[in-house]
């Protein structure tokens, strides 16, 4: 299929710096600011990659590891809710302990050169009962989220008393914290009033003072201390977006509020087609309706959906494939930031007065969100596919933020059932040089694989014809066209950059081959070939190479020597780089890698890891089953003695199971997973009478992470109850004693299999 795109006339980026309000320095002079398009770091093109954790919805002995995952993951900045009811369930007393210990998460986040955005509120949603605005206040005579100067006084309490647990850790004191959300969805979104939600459908007001809401909760902030370059807001919906503050935007493709008042499928949505989210050619898109000039605002994102929540009426799966896609898509459209909302899961802290403060059409605990990290650290595909994805944005910042994005003529008409036609865009720079982006993912629908597929760019002193290719359903690549290495000029490859690494002198560039796509390389000028790996040949200017196993070519480049390296789609699932003692590493391993100062760990779920590494390191012998080279990698087979622990299950009838956990070393163990296979409607765990755990069945597999309750459970059982799933229900009001019985047939609530699953860690030096 022949497509073409006209850049005949590139579009020129008249990029200005955005001022004052949007720019602040540190005290050893690095400073951060914007421009129109992107953020900067010392007036550097910065492309931030945000991922949501919120630190209150994890043990706190897990932050510091999972902000590690986030960091190797491509995540540089960390945004966190900042939960009102978490911190004040009761009036005028604050707890800001364990894992509501604001302070020490956010030290943890600077520690480790991670930004950190704090979304204060006072209203947050986040799926928190009454969107995180405490009970007690709704008994004062105010109404909230409004000028009201009752309310204006509480939220200026909040802020006061966050500034003082943050004291010391804002940008321009050289923390880690560079920006503060006020409210969220003002004017756009509200959430039930859980007093008496479910019987009256009593809802918080979603508000109507506008602009000047917002700019009065950021003056509220700064006068309490909250001293961040800049301030954000929500862009969505209709929501104010006042030009002193910074509009984040988002998209979600799963959507479980559509179900609270309906049934039937869920419709595909607009998510994955291309739309030019900075031109002011185009002033709105779907979901993009600005009150502002496109082209004046850099075009960041807070909340793409890296996974979504089981609402009690819409169970559901998550395509792990849709995240990596919305990535493709929001950056093929002009995002110079994406952030996930959630990039790691967790589970709702428990409440004082109020056991359970999730918003009712939740499960009361869990908000694993299916994140690419799960609720106890799970690593999803989702995870591995979005890790690619930032590696490249990472290592080729300064090209992709300079680029403009173009789309082919009638692209953003395209129907989302639409399974046949090819969805692509551009991003370019002035000098000609830039990215193809391709999608073939749709939710709620099934694109056809695509064969044969070319895209003539038309550039002005050239044609540049991409294919022809091939690209699996539920696949997207991104095909660098124009691509200088090393004075080396790649007219265009049909493979995906990842990363590029210098060791001894030489240069080492990653790519990965997109399912079904035959990885080639078209130069501009023919080249010399002076070593290769695996299956590679030449054919005049063009280099072409197996899909179906790693392989590389050398050529000289400046004096030097450029290594070419192509990875299957599979192997960059595993493809991780550090900076280890000041020098560049990169990793195969379905391990996760986690660097810390000089120390290096590895964490797997079994008790075998194959880590293949360039260049290579020493690792312990006792670690050692078995050593290998291959090409450019030293594999090395690390192993501990396997540890089985059983559980003792008893079936006590109807839906009820004991489980006994047998006693082990919390030293020689670093987790263990209870996987639970079952079916019925809800799943709930509790240690002596306290739930512990709750899942909504989707018919997956529910999983507790069990480090947090192995005191507990040393003397005492897990109770697990599975509530039935219902054929057909009734409720019988027929008594005249207002009696009311439930009547129901076709129930199903069993444990099919029950697993523990030990995760590992290695440690270097």
């Amino acid at each position: 299929m022949q497509n073409r795109i006209d850049l005949r006339e590139i579009p020129r980026k008249e990029i200005f710096t955005l001022g004052p309000s949007f720019a602040r320095n540190r005290p050893d002079g690095q400073k951060l600011s914007f421009t129109n398009y992107y953020m900067e770091i010392d007036g550097k093109p910065f492309f931030g990659v945000a991922g949501e954790m919120h630190y209150a919805r994890l043990w706190h002995e897990y932050w510091e590891d999972e902000l590690i995952k986030m960091k190797m993951g491509g995540v540089t900045i960390v945004s966190s809710y900042v939960f009102w009811i978490h911190h004040e369930e009761i009036e005028g007393v604050f707890d800001f302990t364990g894992r509501r210990n604001l302070r020490k998460f956010a030290e943890l986040c600077g520690k480790h050169h991670l930004y950190l955005i704090i979304r204060i509120g006072p209203f947050s949603h986040g799926e928190v009962r009454n969107g995180g605005i405490p009970d007690w206040l709704y008994g004062k005579p105010c109404e909230v989220r409004s000028l009201d100067e009752v309310f204006l006084g509480y939220t200026k309490r909040l802020y006061q008393r966050l500034a003082e647990e943050l004291s010391g850790l804002f940008y321009p004191d050289g923390g880690p914290i560079i920006a503060a959300q006020v409210d969220n969805e003002y004017m756009h979104s509200s959430a039930p009033w859980e007093m008496t939600a479910g019987v009256s459908n009593e809802w918080i007001p979603a508000g109507d003072s506008g602009a000047e809401y917002l700019l009065r909760l950021r003056d509220l902030a700064q006068e309490a201390g909250i001293t961040a370059p800049f301030y954000t807001c929500t862009g969505w919906g209709g929501a104010p977006t006042p030009a002193e503050l910074m509009p984040l935007w988002g998209g979600y493709a799963f959507r479980p509020w559509l179900f609270y008042n309906r049934t039937g499928d869920h419709p595909a949505t607009e998510e994955y087609l291309y739309r030019d989210n900075h031109s002011n050619a185009v002033p709105e898109t779907y979901n993009f309706k600005p009150f502002y000039k496109p082209e004046t605002k850099p075009y960041l994102c807070a909340e793409m959906g890296g996974g979504m929540f089981c609402s009690y009426n819409y169970r559901f799966q998550i395509d792990f494939e849709s995240v990596d896609a919305m990535a493709n898509i929001k950056t093929g459209g002009g995002c110079n930031m994406p952030g996930y909302y959630m990039f790691h899961g967790g589970t709702n802290p428990k409440g004082k007065k109020t056991p359970f403060l999730n918003e009712s059409q939740t499960p009361k605990l869990s908000y694993d969100f299916q994140a690419p990290l799960g609720e106890f650290g799970q690593i999803r595909d989702s995870y591995r596919r979005l890790r690619a994805f930032h590696l490249f944005a990472e290592t080729f910042a300064e090209e992709l933020c300079a680029a403009k994005t173009v789309l082919p003529e009638h692209s953003q008409n395209i129907p989302p059932e639409d399974a046949e036609t090819l969805r692509f865009a551009t991003r370019v720079n002035e000098n000609g040089s830039g990215f193809l982006f391709v999608n073939n993912y749709q939710d709620h629908a099934v694109n056809k694989d695509k064969h044969k597929q070319s895209v003539s760019i038309e550039l002005p002193h050239e044609t540049i014809t991409i294919g022809p290719f091939s690209l699996m359903s539920r696949e997207n690549c991104i095909l660098p066209f124009n691509m200088d290495i090393e004075g080396i000029r790649i007219k265009y490859a049909l493979a995906q950059p990842l990363t590029r690494i210098g060791v001894d002198g030489e240069q080492y560039m990653f790519f990965f081959a997109p399912a079904g796509m035959e990885p080639a390389y078209h130069f501009a000028e023919d080249v010399e070939i002076q070593e290769t790996f695996g299956a590679v040949s030449k054919e005049g200017g063009a280099v072409y190479c197996s899909p179906n196993e790693m392989t590389r070519f050398s050529l000289p480049a400046r004096g030097k020597v450029l290594h070419i390296i192509t990875l299957t789609r599979r192997q960059s699932f595993d493809f991780q780089r550090i900076i280890w003692n000041g020098k560049p590493i990169v990793f195969l391993t379905s391990a996760a890698v986690l660097p810390s100062g000089e120390t290096l760990r590895f964490e797997h779920d079994r008790h075998e890891a194959e880590v293949a590494v360039f260049p290579s390191i020493e690792f312990p012998d006792s670690f050692q089953k078995g050593f290998s080279k291959k090409d450019l990698f030293s594999i090395y087979t690390l192993e501990q003695c396997r540890i089985v622990i059983l559980p003792l299950v008893s079936d006590l009838g109807k839906g009820r199971y004991s489980v006994l956990i047998p006693r082990w070393d919390t030293d020689e163990i670093k987790d263990i997973l209870l996987q639970i296979y079952y079916e019925g409607n809800i799943g709930h765990a509790f240690i002596d009478g306290d739930l512990i755990s709750d899942n909504f069945w989707n018919g997956g597999v529910w999983e507790i992470g069990l480090r947090e309750f192995a005191p507990r459970l040393q003397n005492q059982p897990l109770t697990l109850y599975i509530t039935p799933l219902k054929k057909e229900t009734a409720v019988d009001v027929s008594s005249a004693m207002a009696g009311r019985k439930e009547e129901s047939s076709g129930l199903t609530a069993c444990i099919t299999r029950i697993d523990l699953a030990v995760r590992y860690e290695w440690r270097i030096p």
